[in-house]
This record gives structure tokens, sequence and C-alpha cells, in this order.
């Protein structure tokens, strides 16, 4: 059987995607491109309408090109409005997030005809010995450590997603990241729908920094890259693990999402604009030369001139190296969709346009202020570019194999 997964949103959907495949490739299934496959996987993101509305356009335009396709749908669109989606040309089965770590089993029957079931999904993590590095254009191997969130951000619907926080065991995160580098795999990036929350559902002790702990003194030629952490969850001991071992890569994603502490409050987010401000600081004063990223939501409900001033003031003064911005998006059923005060369209998209500019300049400022050092990077792609320990991509003056560790002098 030949197959295709294609994935939305975030790197946990990312971490589940490649989980799928492993097992699918365990069972002796063939990667295709979508217009060629007998079944397509669509894993879905649902933070915004445009992600949902994406998804939709997705799966229409694979119906046309491949009539007789099958396709299953899973991840959070799948969840939050499962009818939506059965409604599609093409879609036989919608399975949500609460049963994704076992999609396989949840369509066996209409598999059994053309697919080998001898092995059999679960845990979130498929055998990645079927996945070498490079399959699907994959360098680094995401790993998920943990899903759902019980943090309740009032415009945020993946609590309702993705259910509750739930973390993977410690050991089993030791076995699969062994098999992981067994594989060939150097550089694994760590993720989770609220990292930071790691191991508080276990009952043993284990935390996020127990994880960091682990990863920093492991004894193979790896790198780990933290995957987003939210500010209030960015300890002073992480941020000591990160600057002191190799194996911690250089990087650091932190969602502000606002500037003003009032719009902070409303948005439900448990820290202040100077706790954020000190947090970059002291990220910036012991890892100089850090990748420091950051989320941003415009035009949130009630949000005011003044207040959008201020995160565009805030910005100039961090040492950021980029933006992610986002327009704000009801999502029904969480509280910011019943309240007030809703900021105009072209309103939002000034502001988010020039939250961009601001981004922008921070890169900028950033790749230059890299000009002349020697980063450990990474080759990908067709071995003619590379990305570096601190989340530079950067072109290569000569081809390398892909998936190999260079010293790149950065022009």
């Amino acid at each position: 059987m030949k197959y295709a997964v294609i994935t939305f949103g975030c790197r946990v959907n990312q971490a589940d995607s490649l989980a799928i495949e492993g097992s699918l490739r365990a069972r002796g299934a063939i990667a295709a491109a979508p217009h060629e496959a007998d079944l397509v996987i669509v894993n879905t993101c649902s933070v915004t309408a445009t992600a949902d509305q994406g998804a939709r356009q997705t799966i229409r335009r694979i119906a046309r090109s491949n009539p007789d396709v099958e396709v299953v749908v899973t991840g959070c669109y799948a969840t939050r409005r499962p009818g939506e989606l059965r409604d599609l040309p093409n879609v036989t089965h919608v399975i949500s997030n609460q049963i994704k770590d076992d999609l396989l089993g949840a369509i066996e029957s209409s598999l059994r005809a053309s697919i080998s079931t001898s092995t059999r999904y679960g845990d979130g993590d498929g055998p990645c010995g079927a996945l070498e590095p490079g399959v699907a254009g994959r360098t680094a191997f995401t790993l998920r450590v943990q899903t759902g969130c019980e943090e309740r951000c009032s415009y945020c619907i993946i609590p309702t997603t993705r259910g509750s926080s739930r973390s993977r065991p410690l050991s089993e995160i030791v076995r699969q990241i062994t098999e992981v580098v067994a594989a060939g795999y150097k550089e694994i990036v760590v993720t989770g729908v609220h990292l930071g929350s790691y191991g508080r559902d276990l009952g043993d002790g284990s935390t996020l920094t127990t994880l960091v702990q682990r990863l920093a003194e492991w004894d193979a030629d790896v790198l780990f890259r933290i995957s987003s952490l939210e500010p209030m969850d960015c300890t002073d001991e992480i941020v000591d693990l990160v600057a002191e071992s190799p194996r911690l890569a250089p990087h650091v994603h932190l969602p502000l999402q606002h500037g003003a502490d009032e719009v902070l409050r409303r948005m439900r987010r448990p820290y202040t604009a100077v706790a954020y401000r000190r947090l970059v600081e002291r990220i910036r004063s012991r890892i100089p030369h850090a990748s420091i990223g950051s989320d941003l939501i415009v035009g949130f409900p009630g949000e005011t001139p003044a207040e959008f001033e201020m995160t565009e003031s805030l910005l100039r003064d961090l040492p950021l190296t980029h933006l992610h911005v986002f327009p704000y998006s009801d999502r029904p059923g969480t509280e910011a969709s019943a309240m007030g005060g809703k900021v105009e369209g072209a309103a939002i998209r000034d502001r988010g346009q020039r939250l961009r500019l601001i981004g922008h300049e921070m890169s900028s400022r950033f790749r230059r202020s890299q000009a002349g050092t020697v980063r450990r990077a990474l080759t990908v792609d067709d071995g003619r570019s590379a990305v570096t320990d601190n989340y530079l991509k950067v072109g290569l003056g000569q081809p390398f194999p892909r998936n190999q560790w260079i010293d790149a002098r950065i022009d």
C-alpha cells in the first residue's frame, strides 16, 4: 500500500505524524505523493480559523487529484469539529487526539486487505527504526515527551482538543532516544503541548528539569533542541543547563503573546512584561550566541492602540532573534470568544505587519551578529545547506552528505 502523511501545525503534530509514518512503514507501506497514494492521513491543527480552512482545502484538493484515495483525518480540528470533516470527499475515518496514538489500530479493519498488521502502533512513538534520517525530508527527529495542557489561556482551544497533561515516563523516553540515535539521528527536537508541565502527572518526582538534566548528560554525540517553553517554566536551572552542556542547543523559544500586562491578564498568561524581559536578558547574558524566538498575538479582544504600542516598545528593547506573529482568531468555546471589544480586521492586519517588520529587523540583526563566528551545524536538504546549533540556516560553499556535523564559518 502507498501512503502519504500531511501535517499541519505544531511540533507535537509533527512528532505524532512521524510516529504514524514509522508504524506504516514497519507494516510494509511505501511513501508516495498524495495524488498517487492509496491512503492519505491528514493531521490537522485548529489553533486558528485559517488552520481549519487550510485542512479542508487540502482534503478537497487531494480528492480531486486522486478520486480513489482513502483519507483519514486526525488532530485538533478532527477532535473539535469531526462532523465538518466527515462530510468532505473521500474521508473514511475521523480520529480524535484521544485515540491518535492507536490510529492504525482504529482503522485496522479497513487496512487488512492491503497492509500487514504484524506491528501494532502505540504509546505515541511508532517503531523509530523504520524511519532513518532523510525520510520525507526530515533530518532531525521530533520527540514528543508530553501532550495535553491545563493552563487554560483564554484564547486557546488546545486544552479542549488535547485534554489534560500526560507525560511519558523518563525510562521510556531514554529507550526511544537510544533507538533514535542508533538509527542515525544526530539532532532530536524535544517537544510537548505544555512542555514545562512534564512529569507533574507521573507522581515519581520527574520534572522538566530532571529530563533536561538527563539529556545534558547524554553520552552519545547528539544535539537536543528544546522546543517551545512558557516563560514561567524556563527556570534558572534550565537556562544554566543549556548554557553549560554541549548536548543542548543554544536555542530557546519563549512565547510572549503580548507586551501589555492588562492584555496578558485577560489572556490568563501568568507572568508580566517585566518578568519576561528579565528572563530574556538573563538568557542573553548566560548564552550570548543563543537564538531566542517568541510568539505574539495581535488584535486580542479589547486591545487598544496604546496596548499594542506597549508591545511594539517592548519588542524593540528585547534581544530576541525571531518572531512568529499571529492574528487573533476566535475559537468558539474559549473565554476570549465571548469577550467584547473585538478589533477590526484592518487594524489586526496593520498591527501584524508592524510586528513582522520588527521581527525581520531582529532576524537580520542576529544574522549580522554571527558573521565571522564558527558554529557547529548539521547538514540538511541536499547537503548544500546546514542548520547551526543556534538555529541559523546557512548555505554551504561546497556540498556535504546530509546529516553530517560540520563546523560552519558564518559569512
